[in-house]
């Protein structure tokens, strides 16, 4: 988005830093913390003193329709109610380590190069300073909070805590540099006003002093009718040495204008799905939830147009972009956030139901960002089992469609419109369901759970009543985490070995189910004939109920006890198939491009 106007102005710097100390020129709330070590602002001292170039300062005008929470720089002590002029938007750094060091009239407090807090004040050496050959830098000197410099035992080696010790080192205190005359005056009296101090002194104030005072730094300053969104893209681009800005960020700054604490209100909202019960949604983060609430509050302004009589052309579109979440206002969130925290404890009951408990196992995180608001609008309409069939078909198919892995949002703002009218009037089918195909051929390839179809293929057979072979117990949210229940092999690796058979063979999802950690045990690496027999004694059960046990995994017990992988393979690879095809509600040709893999042996290694 373009901004409309920003000038570009020289400022001396005597002159902004006063701004600073009195409060005209004050930092956004979304600026992060002081964070420069003593070193730093020693070569930045340095640069000023020799009336080299440091860089602009860009400004933002304030009195615009846009209004950011702000803070006085570290050290600033401006009167309570004073309002800034201008709001630093670059510079930050540089400003605060020269009004500091400068203009404040105390130890600066900062941190050293290993990041260990220090205090103290800034001096030069006048001598050092002046040196033709010197290194300007290392003239500069950072001296503890008491002027008392110590060795490794404590013991004082220099000493400048008196005007009369400062001026017999010949070390210039910095924060005095804007008013020398006292000092100036000071260091002639000490000296009994010999010829050759005041040459120092006067060269000293010529090569050194006076470049503060007459020092300017470029200022870039942004109108005040500066958009949201630009000053956000604006704060990106030149803040290249910081940690990239959030929307949360910037909304929190825009909504603490009005007293809102978004951060505190997100905790709230937060704390609301802390529980065990939804320990699905434990990932959902701060951009997720803005996200869902741009989907509702776009899609309100949409509705609010038609309803005006608006041609659809000229609609607003529903989305849930950065520009959308950065355009929300307090309102809105106000209006929209109980909605979604609803809608993401109606989608974690939605996802129990699809028998998708841990995280781990969450095929998309993002797709809850849709899920939610769509449960948001269609509230109590949402648990009608045909809503929640319709539901649960596009979510499917969204999952083994693998349709969420890149960027999402122009997916999200269409899933949100077409499912409701879809659940509610019975419209064409979302695109989402519409697109979605899965290729046999991709189970072979399904060796992790870094796949959401991998994830979803494990829930899906929970879903179809997968039982444990030794408990003969179903999985519930109830029971999930403490029976430890998680993917394993049916024909295990270390057999598998033995019998030369591939390892991206053995580790795709066709020969993975969920079982509890007990049972794995007893399955070991043993062969199925083996050890279904000693679960059939581990669980006392006959070798009919044990197969019935079996069948629930869409197993063939009878290719297990023959030890029959590739028989087994095969059949479950069917079953599998048959399954997806149902979740997706739509056909998959099981003979299509379907090239299968290798039984010989490989290298392929996996990630459970």
């Amino acid at each position: 988005m373009a901004v409309d106007a920003f000038g570009i102005e020289k400022e001396f710097l005597k002159d902004l830093l006063r701004d600073v100390e009195e409060g005209g020129a004050q930092l956004p709330e979304f600026q992060r913390g002081w964070v420069w070590p003593d070193r730093n602002i020693a070569s930045l001292l340095a640069s000023i003193s020799l009336g080299y170039p440091v860089g602009t300062v860009m400004m933002l005008r304030t009195g615009g329709p846009v209004r950011f929470k702000e803070r006085p720089v570290e050290g600033a002590t401006p009167p309570v109610n004073q309002r800034p002029e201008r709001l630093i938007l670059d510079g930050q750094q540089r400003l605060t380590s020269l009004f500091q060091s400068l203009k404040l009239g105390k130890p600066v407090r900062t941190q050293d190069v290993r990041k260990r807090p220090v205090s103290g004040w800034f001096y030069i050496d006048m001598r050092a300073a002046l040196d033709p050959d010197g290194d300007r830098e290392e003239a500069i000197y950072f001296v503890p909070e008491d002027r008392v410099v110590r060795n490794f035992r404590k013991e004082p080696i220099r000493d400048y805590s008196t005007p009369d010790k400062e001026y017999d080192a010949h070390f210039f205190p910095l924060h005095q540099v804007f008013d020398p005359d006292n000092w100036s005056m000071g260091f002639q009296e000490y000296w009994d006003y010999d010829r050759e101090k005041i040459k120092l002194w006067n060269a000293f104030r010529r090569e050194v002093v006076n470049h503060f005072s007459t020092y300017q730094l470029p200022i870039i300053e942004l109108g005040k009718a500066t958009p949201r969104e630009a000053v956000c893209q604006v704060f990106e681009k030149v803040n290249t040495g910081g940690v990239t800005l959030t929307v949360f960020e910037l909304l929190t700054a825009t909504f603490a204008a009005d007293e809102f604490d978004l951060r505190r209100h997100w905790e709230e909202c937060e704390a609301s799905w802390s529980a065990p019960e939804y320990r699905i949604l434990w990932e959902v983060s701060n951009t997720d939830f803005l996200q869902a609430i741009a989907l509702l509050a776009t899609r309100a302004r949409r509705e609010a147009a038609a309803a005006s009589g608006a041609e659809e052309e000229r609609l607003p579109r529903v989305g849930c972009k950065r520009t959308d979440m950065l355009g929300l206002t307090l309102d809105e969130y106000r209006r929209f956030a109980p909605l979604i925290v609803k809608g993401l404890e109606a989608t974690a009951r939605f996802l129990h139901q699809q028998y998708l408990f841990d995280t781990r196992f969450l095929p998309y995180g993002t797709q809850l960002i849709p899920l939610s608001a769509i449960f948001a609008v269609l509230g109590a309409e949402a648990e009608n089992a045909s809503v929640q069939q319709k539901i649960g078909r596009w979510y499917w198919c969204g999952v083994f469609g693998e349709l969420y892995g890149g960027t999402t949002e122009t997916r999200f703002s269409r899933d949100l419109p077409e499912v409701v009218a879809w659940v509610r009037r019975g419209a064409e089918q979302p695109r989402t369901v519409f697109e979605a195909q899965f290729a046999p051929s991709r189970l072979h390839t399904l060796r992790t759970r870094g796949s959401a179809a991998y994830k979803g293929i494990y829930a899906l057979q929970l879903k179809e009543g997968a039982r444990d072979w030794r408990t003969g117990a179903a999985a519930t949210v109830a029971n999930y985490f403490d029976d430890a229940v998680d993917i394993h092999h049916i024909f295990p690796k270390h057999w598998c070995d033995q019998q030369g058979i591939g390892a991206r063979v053995y580790n795709s999802i066709i020969n993975k189910t969920p079982l509890t950690a007990r049972t794995n045990r007893v399955i070991g690496g043993r062969a199925p004939s083996d050890y279904l027999s000693r679960l059939s004694n581990s669980a006392q059960i006959g070798t009919e109920a044990l197969d019935t046990l079996v069948s629930t995994h869409m197993c063939e017990p009878a290719l297990m006890r023959e030890d029959d992988f590739e028989g087994f393979y095969a059949a479950r690879k069917k079953a599998l198939l048959e399954r997806i095809a149902g979740a997706m509600g739509k056909a998959i040709d099981e003979d299509a491009a379907d090239y299968g893999e290798t039984l010989e042996p490989d290298d392929d290694t996996e990630d459970m």
